[in-house]
């Protein structure tokens, strides 16, 4: 199939920065009906008044299940319904686990899994009446590759990846698509954000993928409802190596770790 975005109505998650805000920018000149959610509401207002034709903005903590509800509830009443949920928002942390803490790990888990996931079950009934419905959860290449450092996050990931392959054939019977994005490093402001960040290895972040280029991949992915989408050349060549030498792969992130802690 090849979905056209005219007309549809779409709610992105993390929307006012990042990914999130560079899909509302590619979406909304194909003529979809955007609703905006982030906590931040002065962040959204200046992306959807930037946009053609402007957007719903819905200031949404989503780990809050009345928030939820309320972003599903005013999605229904401005727009009649929902055709198209994209899970976007996430938070991370850059330290090694036995340094962290169960506060960060349960603060990620709660953001990353646990809050898109309640969203999903809650927009499902809501999905089944859309045109051409679907579910995209963005994930990380860590989501199927754990990286040290990114503990909690790559556990968090991983839970998005396992929950979307299980509720792509649960939703099957309602016509629900499903679909699962895999970006690898993104230059944006997520990496401002980290709950901690004492991680040793040298990331360089200003070489990551721009948002716009990980947008517009998802944008396409989505109007060609592909499955799974793996974004950049790093998650391209670390899932391929890892696919069939994991072991390989397992001795080379060892031992770069272990220089880097010899150092210090």
């Amino acid at each position: 199939m090849t979905r056209e975005f005219l007309g549809k109505r779409i709610v992105i998650t993390g929307a006012s920065s990042g990914i999130g805000k560079a899909l509302a920018q590619h979406l909304a000149p194909l003529g979809a009906r955007l609703v905006l959610a982030a906590r931040s509401e002065d962040k959204l207002k200046a992306v959807a008044d930037a946009l053609p034709g402007g957007a719903l903005i819905v200031p949404t903590d989503i780990t809050k299940e009345s928030d939820r509800r309320n972003l599903l509830d005013r999605t229904v009443d401005r727009l009649g319904g929902l055709d198209v949920l994209i899970n976007n928002a996430g938070i991370a942390s850059w330290a090694h686990f036995a340094d962290s803490t169960e506060d960060i790990l349960r603060q990620i888990m709660e953001v990353n899994f646990f809050a898109p996931a309640e969203l999903i079950r809650k927009a499902i009934p809501i999905l089944t009446q859309g045109v051409e419905p679907a579910v995209v959860n963005v994930a990380s290449m860590c989501g199927r590759r754990a990286m040290p450092a990114w503990s909690e996050y790559s556990a968090s990931k991983y839970a998005v990846c396992g929950l979307t392959e299980a509720l792509r054939g649960e939703l099957a019977r309602f016509d629900i698509d499903i679909l699962l994005m895999i970006p690898g490093l993104t230059k944006s402001e997520f990496s401002q954000h980290f709950l901690r960040s004492e991680g040793k290895a040298n990331i360089e972040y200003d070489k990551g993928m721009p948002p716009e280029y990980v947008a517009e991949r998802i944008v396409q992915s989505l109007r060609k409802n592909k499955t799974e989408t793996w974004i950049g050349s790093d998650t391209n060549w670390m899932l391929r190596i890892n696919r069939w030498f994991p072991r390989l792969v397992d001795y080379l992130v060892a031992r770069k770790v272990t220089k880097l802690y010899a150092a210090h």
